[in-house]
């Protein structure tokens, strides 16, 4: 679950991280009402990077300027996600730029701390142009982070003196802040030393919260990075993608789902999303699958791939007998009571294959018909 900068910055600060204030607004004219000192900087929140190569992010020197320039961010579309609100911070006096995150690192099985003094970059592009700038140190499960730990890696990067300190400070915080909210990512870049007095402030802000996790954390906002289909299966604990095709799918088991996936591009065909109703799917859980898929606008086919381990056939079967889809419809069918499941399918006037390459094509064929 990815959270918009001004939602990340707001739990930032609940732990004593620095960052700007600021204010969301959704039209230019909401910044006649702003108190926020000159210059600002405008911000589009979307759930993607790459805002500032793209121009989701200008820098304004008066109400004017401010109000121009959010009209020009506002309704952009930044690699596919339209900009509807906009960050308004005062602008910062930036000396230096360093890199701050924590990650889970999975090869390693725990927390991992990254940090460099070439902030400001993708961190992507220092590793690979000049790993000797960054600095990792996985996290102990048993001790946590310690302050030790965040003044090693301060003294690393090149910080003394006070700065030190607030820079150790600032790690512990977001290695708290990392583990006590299950993120997969807390990561600040740039954290920016002030040109004056070297203050260091958290000048962005990324969060990712597990998802699996987020039930244990009241308050946090609505996903957006869910559609409105995305969120109805969700919500019947169903697993959905939603793709830009045509062929609506349906499978049981992730791996079915992806191969399924595989074979529509393979034959010419566009996948309009991914939905796989699980090892253990009942007819319940299959009317549901069919309702979701077919509720997106474009489809123009629907293939079904069922290989019976634990899902039997004949649910399966029931399910799609008993609400047949508004498009054409090609099943595959196969494993526990394929022959009870055949029969429900005959009965009903429906085909179903034995080989899933075929089906394939045909769900292609009648895609393009």
């Amino acid at each position: 679950m990815k959270l918009h900068e001004f939602q990340a910055k707001e739990i930032f600060a609940r732990y004593g991280i620095p960052v700007q204030p600021g204010v969301v607004i959704e039209r230019p004219e909401e910044i006649d009402r702003l108190e926020i000192p000159y210059p600002v900087v405008l911000k589009a929140q979307v759930l993607v990077g790459g805002r500032g190569k793209a121009g989701g992010i200008k820098l304004a020197a008066d109400p004017v300027e401010a109000k121009a320039k959010a009209a020009q961010i506002l309704g952009m579309d930044i690699k596919g996600e339209r900009v509807r609100r906009l960050l308004v911070v005062q602008a910062a006096d930036i000396g230096v730029e360093y890199y701050l995150a924590f990650t889970v690192d999975r090869a390693a099985r725990r927390l991992v701390c990254v940090a460099s003094a070439a902030g400001g970059i993708d961190i992507e592009d220092v590793a690979r142009t000049a790993p000797e700038k960054i600095v990792k140190l996985h996290v102990d499960p048993c001790t946590g982070f310690q302050p030790f730990h965040g003044r090693g890696i301060a003294k690393r990067l090149g910080f003394g003196g006070k700065a030190l300190l607030q820079f150790a400070g600032i790690a512990s915080a977001l290695a708290r802040l990392c583990a006590e909210m299950d993120a997969e990512l807390a990561e600040i870049n740039p954290l920016a030393a002030a040109a004056g007095d070297g203050t260091l402030l958290a000048i962005d802000a990324k969060l990712i919260i597990d998802d699996n996790a987020t039930f244990r954390h009241e308050g946090l906002p609505r996903n957006e990075e869910l559609t409105a289909l995305e969120a109805a299966a969700r919500a019947a604990d169903l697993s959905y993608v939603e793709l830009d095709g045509d062929v609506a799918i349906i499978g049981n088991g992730a791996g079915l789902v992806m191969s399924t996936l595989d074979m529509i591009a393979h034959f010419g065909g566009r996948p309009a999303n991914f939905l796989d109703v699980g090892g253990g799917a009942t007819t319940e859980n299959m009317a549901q699958a069919m309702e979701i898929v077919l509720r997106k606008p474009g489809v123009r086919a629907l293939f079904i791939n069922i290989f019976g381990g634990i899902t039997r056939c004949d649910d399966i079967a029931r399910a799609i007998a008993a609400q047949p889809p508004r498009v054409p419809m090609v099943v595959r069918l196969t494993g526990t009571n394929e022959a009870e499941g055949r029969a429900i399918l005959e009965a009903a006037k429906i085909h179903a294959y034995v080989e899933p390459e075929p089906a394939a094509r045909e769900a292609v064929r009648l895609a393009r018909a």
